[in-house]
């Protein structure tokens, strides 16, 4: 059970799945461990509230996608001394922080798929966040910097392929202004979001 905390403790912020765990402990050695066990490890740290799931939403096909899934720690404190207060990867732990605001302020919170097409191909990129409340939903990418035109473009680009008019957000650690990109995205500082209820409101 220590050793699966400190795996999901590792791989905060990305997807990943009882079947992709239980690979990990048999390269590792561990032949006694089944899959079932794992489902139930990951079932008992959910109701313990120590981990939640953050499931798949294809966002185009408004279904959901069975895996993988992203776990997050209700407690990043708790998640960092898993690892003996290692592997502090600031993006990693500030898309923690800002899952755990929006579940804090009562929304529903998926991971967002978006399919789009370039050069006669198609594509899966990940919108990091799907908050839904009531009727209102956002679409939100967490990321540390935009301090270039091309960084912009690349953290807008899930963003730009969905077609509908819920709003859509891009969260920065900088201390900044909000601000809106060329096609219309909001970028707003993690401590503004953070700070005020009524931020992803701008």
């Amino acid at each position: 059970l220590e050793s699966l905390v400190n795996i999901l403790a590792s791989s905060v912020g990305s997807l990943t799945n009882p079947r992709k765990i239980y690979r990990t402990f048999q390269s590792h050695g561990e032949k006694e461990l089944s899959i079932n066990t794992i489902y139930s490890y990951l079932s008992f740290l959910e109701e313990a509230f120590v981990v939640e799931k953050s499931e798949r939403y294809d966002v185009k096909g408004r279904k959901y996608v069975q895996t993988p899934n992203k776990y997050y720690f209700t407690d990043v404190g708790l998640r960092n001394a898993c690892l003996n207060f290692r592997q502090q990867e600031e993006s990693h732990l500030m898309e923690n922080i800002i899952y755990n605001e929006l579940v804090v302020r009562g929304y529903n919170v998926d991971v967002g798929l978006v399919e789009i097409r370039e050069d006669d191909k198609r594509k899966q990129t990940e919108v990091d966040f799907v908050c839904n409340q009531g009727n209102k939903r956002y679409y939100i990418q967490s990321a540390l910097h935009l301090d270039t035109r091309d960084k912009t473009i690349q953290e807008s680009r899930s963003l730009d392929h969905i077609n509908d008019n819920f709003k859509k957000i891009i969260i920065v650690k900088d201390v900044l202004k909000p601000w809106r990109t060329e096609t219309g995205i909001l970028v707003l500082g993690v401590f503004d979001f953070l700070l005020s209820q009524s931020s992803l409101d701008f």
